[in-house]
């Protein structure tokens, strides 16, 4: 814990780490120099067995010729989709490109062509490099419907064809990126609305990404074992980490709860995590197969609200203190994070202090003041990991970033005097019940201290007499008996007032989620306004 004494949620930038001006192209040179010899990069199969890995020396010399190759093709400054699985051509394509001067696109594999379409045209991007397929389906296809009307994309390579991406590797020459250059565009996860295109500068992921990596406690030559995907924050923080760090990094292809814990069992990894819902199937399934997890060192979560019930039994399992992690895509993404030795309370009800060199604030939604310690406000960031802006969208940048450099998170929090926060809720996810606000996130921790709740997402339903009432998507433990409403109301008013009880029940047996992997809970509402739910409800 850094010692404050706050007077007002006002959490100034502290350099407690170095402040470093980082490239991809510095950085791969300076891990070949000191650790040549050590192993950087792992592949892990769809079927769970372990393939190529590389050296750093190895991984520095292959991306300088890719990095050629793609030199020969696009000129400095343009900017190409990666539109794929995880896969060590992943890592190599974007590590290449950033030596060659190019921006990357990131693009979720699971998008159909309308999707990717928007994606490259908002972008501009001049190419895609795709993998062969995502589970199941064949992304070559998609790519070319959805490219059937877009002249300005001259490439459409699947990455996995290793002749055909370093042809021209003679021709090219190497013009990096530069350190405020924009590294990458990752498209917000479109929860409502369209997506929007957020641009990242290599400086401030790189740095942003070290530090998250010296807060969680990392070494170089600890194994990363990441199964978050790389279009976002397996790329956006893991990857950049690892190689920022000098760290081995091994991406799963996909998360699968008994394919990871199988891995972890036998390759045993340092350092492992993943979004809220990834650890409740970490937790059931380490439970139903005894898997050995004991080398694990650390473990983190975050993209979500970790409950504290989540965080006790993930512990229990895994037998290392979970660390929340906090951020926005917007933010490069990491804003806070707790640390290993912070207390219990704080670990599993906070999302600790803000990262080193960013400023963090709540701020009054209405007039943009600080807020007195421990009140309700927006969480904001300022400082060097905050984006250059949305592509091609003033509009949007504007209303995100103020006039005084805050980037406006959309979540509601408060911070204590020592500087830790807490997630209440969203300023958009705010329920207003008959002139009340009510926070999902107070709902879903309450609701998850039932043994037979495994997981809950708490949205507004519209409703003609209160405006919003409270409505409870929930998934059943393994091996218990759905309990009543009457006892789900008796629990929940156990906890909280009876203006927070639910009025709708629903069990879920899944989510729509983001590509982030967020419950999309504005989906969940108009679903049940759509009548979609009726045979599930409560």
């Amino acid at each position: 814990m850094y010692e404050v004494s706050l007077s007002e949620s006002y959490f100034p930038a502290q350099a407690d780490t170095p402040f470093e001006t980082m490239t991809i192209d510095g950085l791969l040179g300076k891990q070949a120099a000191e650790r040549g010899d050590q192993l950087a990069l792992r592949e892990l199969l769809p079927n769970g067995q372990m393939g190529r890995e590389w050296t750093y020396a190895e991984l520095k010399a292959d991306c300088e010729k890719l990095g050629r190759a793609l030199a020969s093709r696009h000129a400095p400054g343009a900017r190409i989709a990666i539109y794929a699985t995880n896969s060590p051509e992943w890592v190599m394509t974007q590590f290449a490109a950033a030596l060659a001067g190019l921006t990357v696109v990131t693009v979720n594999p699971a998008f159909i062509a309308p999707e990717l379409k928007f994606v490259l045209e908002q972008s501009g991007a001049e190419a895609v490099y795709h993998s062969p397929d995502a589970r199941g389906t064949l992304l070559a296809p998609v790519v070319e419907e959805a490219c059937a009307d877009l002249p300005k994309v001259k490439v459409k390579q699947d990455f996995t064809d290793s002749d055909a991406m370093l042809a021209g590797h003679e021709l090219g020459t190497l013009a990096p990126l530069a350190a405020d250059g924009i590294m990458q565009i990752q498209y917000t996860s479109g929860t409502t609305g369209f997506p929007k295109g957020v641009l990242l500068r290599q400086a401030g992921i790189l740095q942003n990404n070290l530090d998250m990596m010296l807060r969680w406690g990392c070494h170089p030559g600890a194994l990363c074992l990441i199964p978050l995907p790389l279009f976002h924050a397996g790329s956006s923080s893991h990857m950049f980490g690892c190689l920022a760090m000098g760290m081995v990094f091994l991406p799963m292809p996909h998360f699968d709860p008994a394919m990871m814990l199988e891995v972890i069992e036998r390759e045993r990894p340092d350092f492992t995590g993943g979004v809220p819902t990834m650890l409740v199937m970490m937790v059931e399934e380490a439970r139903r197969s005894r898997r050995d997890v004991s080398s694990i060192k650390g473990m983190m979560s975050g993209a979500a609200m970790v409950a504290p019930e989540l965080a006790r039994e993930t512990e229990e399992v895994f037998g290392v203190p979970i660390q929340v992690i906090y951020g926005q895509t917007e933010a490069s993404p990491v804003v806070t994070f707790c640390r290993a030795d912070d207390g219990f309370e704080d670990r599993t009800t906070t999302i600790g202090q803000a990262v080193p060199h960013l400023d963090l604030a709540i701020l009054d939604p209405q007039t943009n003041a600080v807020c007195p310690v421990d009140e309700q406000g927006e969480i904001c960031a300022r400082g060097y990991a905050v984006m250059a802006g949305y592509n091609d969208n003033p509009e949007a940048t504007a209303a995100a970033i103020d006039s005084e450099g805050w980037l406006h998170t959309g979540d509601l929090g408060t911070m204590d005097a020592r500087g830790f926060v807490k997630i209440t809720g969203r300023v958009k996810e705010m329920i207003i019940r008959g002139g009340e606000n009510l926070f999902p996130a107070e709902i879903e921790n309450a609701m998850l201290l039932h043994p037979a709740i495994a997981e809950v997402a708490v949205a507004g339903i519209a409703d003609e007499k209160w405006g919003e009432v409270v409505g409870c998507f929930m998934r059943l433990a393994e091996g218990v008996n759905a309990p009543s409403v009457d006892e789900l109301r008796a629990h929940i008013r156990s906890h909280l007032s009876p203006q927070k009880t639910p009025t709708h029940w629903v069990w879920m047996k899944e989510y729509p989620l983001t590509g982030s992997g967020k419950i999309r809970k504005f989906a969940l509402a108009d679903n049940f306004v759509a009548g979609e739910f009726a045979g599930q409800a409560a």
